[in-house]
């Protein structure tokens, strides 16, 4: 029987305030019925929902808290695809209260280095219209985020939290606008990019190589016979980084920029949603997992 919101709420609250008494595999099964609403199988897992929550347990390389650290990753990620692609940082604190404001351009992105998706993000298109009390509010609340305490992703256990600011890539008017690659082991099946998003009615959509639209998640299906959206420039060198990026790693999902055919990384993720995935229809989902080789992990284990 499905839970309401309000009651899974409380029991997502409860599971996380007892944390320090459970193992992570039970944590993680207890979350998995939670979310999905159903069992995890992790003796046979077979959809990618279930083995990425497989792979939060027995996939741990000390490599991946350098890839998931946004400070430490800019190094690493430029000595795999080149400086070039990386977007210059402007400072690194400790503490919102030690940024010098006057020291930063007119406009600049303030991130920290330990969250994930567009949490601990605020972007300052012109300094002198900053807020800094909400940016502070943001980012101090971030701070005090900890994604392998409240989602069991392991390569984000023991990071040291900053706060950064980068450079602002591209028209400081208009959203920016992320590709969100899933490879499989250097295996690149689609790209997720989304539209409306300024205007608060994000769409998501993947197309493959070919730039044909893949009916992967409830608004693809929707989508009408012929849909499409502009390909940006450069996309096949896009698919070419992205696949370099995954090489050696079960599943990771490469989020890069394009600005005018300049393409920047973003970020990498391990854990797409973090493996509870309910807008992926049931068949992508299955299809996906397909593509997810855990007899590699099995075997590096050897």
């Amino acid at each position: 029987m499905a839970l309401n919101t309000t009651i899974k709420r409380l029991l997502l609250r409860v599971t996380r305030s007892l944390r320090f008494m459970l193992s992570d595999k039970l944590f993680i099964r207890i979350l998995y019925r939670l979310y999905m609403g159903k069992s995890l199988d992790l003796k046979n897992p077979r959809t990618m929902n279930e083995k990425l929550q497989w792979i939060k347990l027995y996939d741990r390389k000390p490599i991946y808290h350098t890839m998931v650290d946004k400070l430490l990753a800019k190094e690493y990620y430029a000595q795999l695809i080149g400086k070039e692609h990386i977007i210059p940082t402007l400072g690194v604190w400790e503490r919102f209260d030690d940024i010098d404001f006057d020291k930063l351009p007119d406009s600049f992105v303030l991130k920290t280095n330990h969250s994930g998706g567009n949490t601990g993000v605020v972007i300052c298109r012109d300094k002198r219209a900053l807020d800094k009390a909400k940016a502070k509010a943001a980012l101090e609340k971030s701070l005090k985020t900890d994604i392998y305490k409240s989602f069991g992703e392991w390569p984000y256990k023991g990071i040291k939290k900053y706060i950064f600011a980068e450079e602002l890539i591209g028209n400081a008017d208009e959203e920016l606008v992320d590709y969100k690659f899933y490879c499989f082991d250097g295996y690149v099946d689609a790209v997720l990019m989304c539209i409306d998003r300024q205007i608060g009615d994000p769409k998501f959509y993947f197309f493959d190589k070919r730039w044909e639209l893949k009916r992967y998640n409830k608004r693809g299906k929707q989508a009408p016979e012929g849909f499409t959206l502009p390909r940006p420039k450069n996309m096949e060198q896009m698919f070419d980084l992205a696949s370099k990026i995954s090489q050696g790693i079960p599943h990771l999902r490469v989020d890069l920029y394009n600005v005018d055919g300049k393409i920047y990384f973003g970020e990498a993720t391990f854990f797409t949603a973090s493996g509870f995935d309910a807008n992926r229809l049931p068949e992508a989902d299955l299809y996906f997992g397909g593509l997810i080789n855990l007899d590699a992990v099995r075997d590096s284990d050897k």
